[in-house]
């Protein structure tokens, strides 16, 4: 669809759809990354002694971190078409990243 169609040709449908399918895009990876390094990082860790061992993430938690985190990119390029980021709309995109994910650490257990 990015190929064969322009912004103004698409409508504001088209623009969801690609906005839509980027975020859908987006949670799939961050997941699978998160996933497959918390599981990493666990095996390493597995050899070391400590009081509470690091288990890593569940695919679940790791699923609800990348709803939160697969935001930051598309509203960056939602941004984007606006008008060009300066160091204050990034800044709002971290704290609220950063915000979502306290909320979603403490209420995903």
């Amino acid at each position: 669809m990015l190929t064969f169609t322009t912004p103004a040709s698409a409508g504001p449908f088209g623009l969801l759809v690609i906005f839509i399918t980027a975020y859908l895009t987006f949670i799939g990876l961050i997941s699978f990354f998160l996933y497959g390094i918390s599981k990493l990082i666990a095996s390493i860790s597995a050899g070391m002694t400590v009081r509470k061992p690091f288990t890593g993430l569940t695919f679940r938690r790791a699923y609800f971190f990348s709803t939160v985190l697969a935001a930051a990119p598309v509203m960056i390029i939602a941004l984007q078409s606006v008008k060009p980021i300066d160091i204050y709309e990034l800044l709002l995109v971290i704290i609220f990243e950063v915000v979502a994910c306290l909320y979603v650490s403490r209420r995903i257990k």
